[in-house]
């Protein structure tokens, strides 16, 4: 499969988060990117070349050209691959059990991750999911992608979704008896333990969705629940990730 190209300047990554190691990975996610173009590029030189060999009358030189062609797509597809993967462990390592971050995803490999972290949630009986998808500020001519991929893919597998406040938030309600786009009332309880902290395009949540306060005592639980999922957060999103890029 080949994935889109994109330019560099729709980069992932927070601008508040750019600097150090921050600036490292973003380093790493565009030459990967970058590598990715490169060989779709010399694809699509070699296609036109086997063509034309064939219009020559050189059928052999034509299936030699078309054979490099394909080695190329397959470079190219690992490493998008290999950049998909790193932006995703990047962007979710410190994300709450509850919530999947598909910045800087192609729409095949946000729908590719999503579909595995729906089934997973289920799995674990979960109420629903916070995605972020984005408001579409990195990405070229400020055209948001993810967005309407995750909403048509609510749609399609019969899926309750509304919008968040926060335009670049979508949250799936994986108990609804509803299908499509609904009004957030309709599970205001997702959002009823929600804290955010503004950072530029993007807001952090600090505490679990699915909790009401009950003051200190309230919040003491919430610390410990956080301490003790952790270490299953982590190991969730990378076994999201070695199911779907270590096939």
């Amino acid at each position: 499969m080949s994935y889109q190209t994109r330019t560099l300047s729709a980069n992932p990554l927070a601008r508040e988060r750019r600097g150090g190691q921050h600036a490292a990975d973003e380093a790493e996610y565009d030459r990967l990117r970058g590598l990715a173009r490169n060989e779709q590029n010399r694809r699509h030189e070699l296609i036109g070349q086997s063509r034309e060999a064939y219009q020559n009358g050189d059928g052999g030189l034509a299936k030699d050209l078309s054979n490099e062609a394909k080695r190329h797509e397959a470079n190219a597809d690992n490493y998008n691959k290999q950049a998909a993967e790193y932006i995703f462990r990047v962007n979710n390592a410190n994300q709450e059990e509850d919530t999947i971050d598909l910045h800087g995803l192609f729409v095949e490999e946000a729908e590719e991750i999503l579909a595995t972290r729906i089934g997973a949630a289920r799995r674990q009986h979960a109420k629903g999911l916070h995605v972020i998808v984005g408001k579409g500020i990195h990405s070229e001519n400020h055209v948001q992608k993810i967005k309407p991929a995750v909403e048509k893919f609510c749609r399609d597998n019969n899926l309750a979704y509304s919008i968040e406040k926060n335009a670049g938030r979508i949250f799936i309600d994986l108990q609804s008896e509803g299908v499509g786009e609904v009004d957030p009332s309709q599970h205001g309880w997702a959002y009823g333990g929600q804290q955010q902290q503004h950072h530029g395009g993007y807001q952090q949540h600090e505490q679990p969705h699915y909790q009401q306060h009950h003051g200190g005592q309230q919040q003491h639980h919430q610390q410990e629940q956080q301490q003790d999922s952790a270490g299953g957060l982590l190991g969730l999103l990378f076994g999201v990730i070695k199911k779907i890029f270590c096939k």
